[in-house]
């Protein structure tokens, strides 16, 4: 058992990437997994197999981290084996091997993972974790089910050392998590990102949303329901023909899994960034697809601030959206934009083509309102009229995501594109005209409704316009059998 120990034959710590499609199925159950632990005999392990690392690194410093995991896994078989042997001189009963294997992978979480969220983490039906103190924690699963969950920890204390812990060791970008700094937003090593928030709230609050779909193009959103054909066709269209494109949507609307999408129809030699706060789009991470993509992800800083209250550090993505410009790209992804960085993102759409970013908005026409709006909370003395001229020379389509959640009397949630809108200039009034390309049909999926201004050039990059003649879609499956990851 322990020679196993040695060899890694322990779950692994970072759960692997899901690419597969459609929905993978449970994985088949590993040693140990489902068993309950003793979770204080798992925080005595834990301290002294640290304490062991400690002193070897020390001895014998480590800088790649599996080669510190490995390490550390040799010493903790060290440490249960001295245990059991312990155990046997004392006459009491010793583990089994299934016992063995759980309390290994529990420690090993707890030092180098999430602690008892790991196990969660690395289920691949799971969507979202919500964790309200250590004992109220909800599950959302990819079929719409949402679950109680296990508790995370025995306290809530543990829950924030466990947090403080993880945010003191991200690999190049190490974060606080205390009461002068009482957010944390990190990457997780899987892709997911982890949002908590600490001592500003009765009890400590983490959400940890997953990415269980990467590797996903147009075709795959039409099995999943998410798009029809007649969208798709428009928008490969105007991918070709260097549209600029903003998806909208609430959240858990689909709109990181769209812009990947659509990212993953670029021409494999085309040359363009990526910028997000965290990693979440994570094309980077297909080569074959994408061979030169320049991915960027901001920095939060450090506790420490300059004369001026910066963090020391600290890179914004409005900095990103600049340094982009100058690295001979022609496209641009802002993962997500929410602040000032809509700024530099609408100029350089305004001097590009193809660009893509989402934004929070209830509606595609909203949207056009909530970038002015972040574009006057950006500080720099632009007025109302500049922003939506800025908008309307920048931003060619709004296409809006939207997620239909009717758990509540017995049905799932579906996922679908339900509008695009054109941006047609400046018009009256000081506000851009638009163009209702494809409008809400009957059950609130996409059906195109105008001829757009644009046609001619998605004509020229391959568009049939016979599709804009099918007045209610050409949605193949009835909105009860569809849906799509978040």
């Amino acid at each position: 058992m322990t020679e196993q120990l040695r060899a890694g034959q322990v779950d692994d710590l970072d759960a692997p990437a899901l690419h597969a499609w459609p929905e993978p199925e449970p994985p088949a159950a590993d040693p140990g997994v489902g068993l309950s632990v003793d979770h204080g005999l798992v925080r005595e392990l834990r301290r002294e197999a640290a304490e062991r690392l400690a002193a070897r690194l020390q001895a014998n410093p480590l800088t790649d981290a599996t080669a510190r995991q490995e390490l550390c896994r040799s010493l903790l078989a060290d440490v249960l084996t001295a245990r059991s042997r312990d155990a046997a001189r004392a006459g009491a009963p010793g583990w089994s091997v299934e016992e063995e294997f759980a309390l290994a992978d529990a420690v090993m979480s707890a030092l180098f993972g999430l602690g008892r969220l790991q196990p969660l983490v690395d289920d691949p039906m799971v969507e979202n974790i919500e964790v309200n103190g250590h004992d109220q924690v909800w599950v959302s699963y990819a079929d719409g089910r949402e679950e109680r969950g296990p508790a995370v920890a025995d306290s809530d204390a543990e829950l924030l050392e466990q947090l403080q812990h993880l945010a003191a060791r991200v690999a190049g970008n190490e974060r606080t998590f205390t009461t002068a700094n009482p957010r944390l937003h990190l990457r997780l090593e899987d892709g997911s990102r982890l949002a908590a928030m600490a001592w500003t709230t009765p009890r400590p609050q983490v959400v940890v949303r997953r990415h269980r779909v990467r590797d996903v193009d147009l075709d795959d959103l039409i099995a999943l329901g998410m798009l029809d054909t007649a969208l798709v066709a428009f928008l490969r269209a105007a991918l070709r023909s260097g549209k600029n494109i903003i998806v909208t949507g609430l959240q858990n609307a689909g709109k990181t899994t769209l812009i990947r999408a659509l990212a993953n129809e670029f021409d494999p030699m085309e040359r363009f960034a990526t910028i997000e706060r965290e990693y979440e789009l994570h094309l980077h991470e297909l080569p074959d697809r994408h061979p030169r993509v320049v991915a960027m992800e901001a920095r939060e800083g450090s506790s420490e601030r300059d004369a001026s209250g910066r963090r020391a550090g600290e890179v914004t993505l409005s900095e990103l959206v600049v340094d982009a410009l100058r690295m001979n790209l022609r496209r641009i992804i802002v993962g997500e934009v929410r602040g000032s960085e809509a700024v530099p993102m609408l100029e350089a759409m305004s001097t590009g083509d193809g660009s893509l970013c989402t934004i929070h908005s209830r509606t595609a026409a909203h949207a056009l309102d909530r970038l002015v709006t972040l574009c006057l909370s950006a500080d720099i003395g632009m007025t109302d009229t500049f922003a939506y001229r800025l908008v309307a020379g920048s931003v060619d389509l709004i296409v809006h995501a939207r997620l239909l959640d009717e758990t509540h009397i017995g049905g799932r949630r579906h996922r679908f594109v339900s509008d695009i809108v054109e941006i047609n200039g400046m018009g009256e009034f000081g506000r851009p005209t638009t163009t209702t390309v494809f409008a809400p049909g009957p059950d609130g999926r996409a059906a195109p409704t105008h001829a757009p201004a644009c046609l001619p050039e998605l004509i020229r990059a391959g568009f049939d316009p016979g599709f804009l003649d099918h007045r209610t879609g050409t949605w193949t499956m009835p909105l009860d059998l569809v849906g799509a990851p978040s």
